[in-house]
């Protein structure tokens, strides 16, 4: 199981185990499952409110981190400031995340470790 760490100014970290290989459980599911306060909005990748900061934990830096980004962040990210058109086309060619920047709903956690830095208020 990977080990997800939770990163924030104003909150302790906190590491979590999730569940290798469900395709389905994100980011932000799984910090609402422990109690970690993730801002978010909307849930479906459309208002941007739940963007965290992510990075690749253990011995290979450069593995992919989460399931490729959908259309709709791709466009959240981009209107953010977070992506740019170069690192779009990059990720369509080498099929690896461009950015460590991610929407917390739609970010799906594989079987990696990963810290994720989010925002507190």
């Amino acid at each position: 199981m990977p080990n997800v760490t939770f990163s924030s100014p104003m909150h302790k970290d906190k590491t979590v185990y999730a569940v290798a290989g469900s395709h389905k459980q994100t980011v932000l599911s799984l910090a609402k499952e422990n109690h970690i306060p993730i801002d978010f909005g909307c849930q479906n990748g459309e208002c941007g409110t739940c963007l965290v900061k992510t990075h690749p934990v253990g011995k290979d830096k450069h593995h992919k981190m989460g399931n490729p980004l959908t259309d709709g962040e791709v466009n959240v990210l981009r209107e953010m400031g977070k992506l740019t058109k170069e690192q779009v086309d990059r990720m369509r060619v080498d099929d690896l995340c461009p950015t460590e920047w991610r929407l917390a709903c739609q970010m799906v956690v594989r079987d990696e470790d990963l810290l994720v830095e989010y925002p507190s208020k």
